[in-house]
């Protein structure tokens, strides 16, 4: 059974870069075909997808926010990790980390961390 679990700060200063990782048992993120997603869910709103990287290193993110979204990831410690620039109010929410199976369901979901974007 994967498991994953978000760190990082709860509080952002408006401006400053958010920066989460997550930390993976259970499973390697270099395996195929899994995939490695973050996805945030703001107070009162639904899901929202951020982006993600394959088993190989290779990302994909949101139109939306791909212009301060990096991810990235360290095999030597089995941890990817989610930057988010220029942050506002507006990206408090809880962040999580979650794996894609074979077949396109997601699977183990971590258990999310809260961040707040505040002066």
């Amino acid at each position: 059974q994967v498991q994953l679990q978000e760190s990082g700060p709860g509080l952002v200063k408006p401006s400053q870069t958010l920066s989460l990782t997550c930390t993976v048992s259970g499973g390697s993120i270099t395996t195929s075909p899994y995939v490695w997603h973050w996805i945030r869910q703001p107070p009162g709103k639904g899901l929202e997808w951020m982006g993600l990287t394959f088993h190989d290193g290779r990302t994909y993110y949101s139109p939306s926010l791909k212009s301060r979204t990096s991810i990235s990831r360290d095999t030597s410690k089995n941890q990817f990790s989610l930057q988010l620039s220029s942050v506002t109010p507006e990206d408090t929410a809880v962040y999580y980390c979650v794996q894609e199976r074979a077949g396109g369901a997601f699977g183990s979901w971590g258990q999310g961390t809260q961040v707040t974007v505040s002066s």
